[in-house]
């Protein structure tokens, strides 16, 4: 797990250089609504665990972990969403899904922080709660993936706001620059879920007219 090149010095790992790449093809094919974006993403995750295990980051190691089980998930619900050769319907969070989407933000990084600083083999001395707190975004972000949801996007940016200078601080320099791109990619990503959805709603006004 440990077999990389260096870059200006600084060791980098292949299953962190291969697992970002991979990373980056998931934001692509998440913007044109593939299913394959959920394989795709299983791929990333497995190889993302392997360069956090040899990192010593358990925090984002189980981070990895969830994010295989919530693919395999998201890959369920897409091929439901597209059966019959639909097309995915994409569409913002209502309010009460968006406040429920909060909530387990918030409560979930204050629970997982207490995780970080309180279980032995979870124990993060440095920034426990900037841990937690993308942990758990990144969670919410894929489960509301999983649903279609445009707010999944928005939810990203959040995270990357933080992940960006977290990944750096961890050694993992190909995460934090792949995480720079992909900020980029989540924006319009979300332009593009949002201009769909608002083109389909004139489309049924029109219709309805």
């Amino acid at each position: 797990m440990n077999a990389g090149f260096e870059v200006f010095g600084e060791h980098v790992l292949w299953t962190d250089a291969i697992g970002n790449l991979l990373s980056l093809a998931v934001v692509w094919l998440a913007m044109r609504k593939t299913v394959w974006t959920w394989p795709v993403q299983i791929a990333g995750a497995a190889l993302l665990l392997a360069a956090s295990l040899d990192a010593h980051a358990p925090g984002n190691a189980l981070k990895q972990i969830l994010f295989l089980a919530l693919a395999g998930y998201g890959w369920l619900a897409w091929t439901r969403g597209t059966r019959g050769q639909v097309e995915l319907a994409v569409r913002p969070a209502t309010a009460r899904e968006r406040w429920t989407l909060l909530l387990a933000m918030a409560v979930g990084t204050v629970l997982m922080a207490e995780a970080f600083m309180r279980i032995p083999w979870l124990h993060i001395a440095w920034s426990p709660w900037a841990n937690a707190y993308i942990f758990v975004g990144s969670a919410i972000a894929t489960f509301a993936q999983s649903r279609a949801l445009v707010d999944f996007w928005i939810i990203w940016m959040l995270v990357d706001l933080v992940g960006v200078p977290l990944a750096f601080k961890s050694g993992l320099y190909a995460s934090g620059a792949v995480y720079g791109v992909f900020f980029v990619l989540v924006l319009s990503g979300f332009a593009r879920w949002r201009g769909e959805y608002r083109s389909r709603l004139r489309t049924r006004v029109g219709i309805a007219g």
